[in-house]
């Protein structure tokens, strides 16, 4: 195994992010938290609140033999939409954007080939709003965030929200779904 890479990505609430990820081969770990704002340290009610410039987000470790960063963002995009800027169904706000945040020149130019690339196939007027933005730095969420469908499989949000985009990712990307 090559050393473990980073990617962190934003694409509305980060329990529907890191439940996806945390199926997908190839990731090693995954953690909600916040990155993109001014505020140090922020809480998720000082996120909430629209405020902070921070967007929730998942950081992900990956093994780059077994899955490239090209591949992990085609499953990002195929599981929130691009096209709505800080809003993702009834999450609506800037802490919801679509972002990815870079850790090197490699993963930007990769990201600008992917969103060119699904850009190309859009419908008219459906321009990708994904910000392509330096990462800065990552504030873990507060513990009751992690793996938070994992233990709260029936929670409202969770099957109605969570749950389809699993079964979507389950759906579109069988052969990549951790044994």
């Amino acid at each position: 195994m090559a050393q473990p890479e980073t990617a962190t990505l934003a694409g509305g609430c980060f329990w529907c992010l890191e439940a996806v990820f945390n199926r997908l081969d190839g990731v090693l770990a995954v953690e909600s938290g916040y990155m993109g704002g001014h505020l140090q340290q922020p809480t998720y009610q000082d996120v909430c609140s629209g405020e902070t410039g921070h967007a929730e987000v998942v950081r992900i470790a990956f093994d780059s033999v077994r899955l490239s960063f090209d591949e992990l963002l085609h499953v990002f995009f195929a599981i929130h939409d691009p096209t709505t800027l800080n809003r993702q169904g009834n999450d609506i706000g800037t802490q919801y954007r679509s972002a990815i945040f870079y850790y090197s020149e490699a993963q930007r130019q990769t990201a600008l080939r992917v969103i060119a690339s699904l850009a190309s196939g859009t419908e008219p007027g459906a321009a990708i709003v994904t910000e392509l933005v330096p990462a800065g730095n990552f504030y873990p969420a507060e513990p009751y965030h992690h793996d938070y469908y994992e233990k709260n499989p029936n929670q409202p949000y969770c099957l109605m929200v969570v749950g389809p985009k699993v079964e979507k990712f389950r759906h579109r990307f069988p052969g990549r779904i951790k044994p």
